[in-house]
């Protein structure tokens, strides 16, 4: 089936950028999605000091989506924070992280998939190009700093009530500027459940950080990492899910090209193709590859595409940071079964 994503540009305060989204999704099929999967009150109170703390902007964003759609700002907070989200299953991601670029596939089902690629210009927070997940959560993306990353799922091993993956990768993105301020971020907000994040910065620096409800652990390389759906420090593998081959094995193959000098471009295409390990079509296990992201440490550039299309989004970070937007409003592709 044909598959297509909205790409949204927006320079504006965060409450404007909220209420903007608001209206976008009004009347989109995610809005009735995440009133069926997300819960009908959560903890306000802490969910305020958790957002206060980290990125109080986003509470700007949230009173701004809550006007756009015309929802007390409670029943937007539970909607979209991301805060004591009900668990999710299954999910897969594989990344390869150099001191030269940043890519990643994103395997999900494309029912519980925004089909947004957001890029923003807040008044009071860095500027940032990355694909929406609960509205104002990113599955992965990049700062006008050059700071990248992503989320794998990895268990609900230690399952509680904390933040999402996804709405921390966003807090980082909004605030932070280099890995050693995403690190000590990731070791601070009290986490749901268990995530490895990779992430690399424009200084050369990156990681993989593996994430539990109860502890975080740092694996870094000078060269190149993989990242897949499982831990690999001994301290926290107990905590992966009872079958993990296929993550291995995905990680097996990542780890071949550490000696292949792939430009961005080459390793790009090699992760967006079909016919690549790991390129997926199980879309009704939930492990279907819907988007490929990268980003070019070296100069500023964002290589994206969703799945089989045949249209590349490029973009130059830095010019559109510096005032320049972008002409395309939409990315398309296609959904095709075939359980691999």
């Amino acid at each position: 089936m044909d598959f297509s994503v909205d790409i949204i540009q927006i320079r504006d305060s965060s409450f404007n950028i909220g209420k903007k989204m608001g209206e976008y999704i009004q009347n989109r099929p995610i809005l009735k999605t995440l009133e069926m999967i997300t819960k009908n009150e959560i903890d306000y109170v802490n969910m305020m000091s958790i957002f206060t703390y980290f990125a109080p902007h986003l509470i700007d964003e949230l009173e701004g989506l809550a006007e756009g759609l015309q929802l007390p700002l409670h029943k937007t907070a539970a909607l979209f924070s991301g805060y004591d989200v009900p668990k999710t299953e299954a999910m897969g991601c594989s990344a390869i992280i150099t001191k030269d670029y940043y890519i990643r596939n994103y395997d999900f089902s494309p029912m519980l998939y925004d089909g947004c690629f957001s890029l923003l210009q807040p008044e009071n927070a860095n500027s940032t190009a990355g694909y929406n997940l609960q509205a104002i959560g990113r599955h992965d993306g990049v700062n006008n700093h050059g700071l990248a990353l992503g989320l794998h799922f990895v268990s609900n091993n230690a399952y509680t009530k904390g933040l999402s993956a996804w709405t921390s990768i966003r807090m980082i993105l909004d605030t932070c500027t280099n890995l050693d301020e995403a690190i000590h971020m990731l070791k601070e907000i009290p986490h749901s459940a268990c995530y490895n994040f990779s992430i690399g910065d424009k200084f050369g620096n990156i990681a993989v950080v593996e994430v539990s409800p109860d502890k975080v652990i740092v694996r870094g390389n000078p060269s190149l990492l993989t990242c897949v759906n499982h831990f690999q420090d001994k301290s926290l593998k107990k905590k992966n899910r009872p079958s993990i081959e296929g993550s291995i094995k995905r990680n097996n193959y990542l780890q071949s090209f550490k000696e292949s000098h792939f430009t961005q471009s080459e390793m790009f295409h090699s992760f967006a193709n079909k016919s690549s390990p790991v390129f997926f079509t199980d879309y009704d296990n939930l492990f279907g590859t819907l988007h490929t992201f990268s980003y070019s440490f070296k100069d500023s550039r964002i290589l994206t595409a969703i799945a089989q299309s045949n249209q590349v989004l490029d973009i130059d970070l830095e010019e559109w940071v510096n005032g320049t937007d972008i002409d395309q409003h939409i990315l398309t592709g296609v959904i095709e079964e075939g359980g691999k």
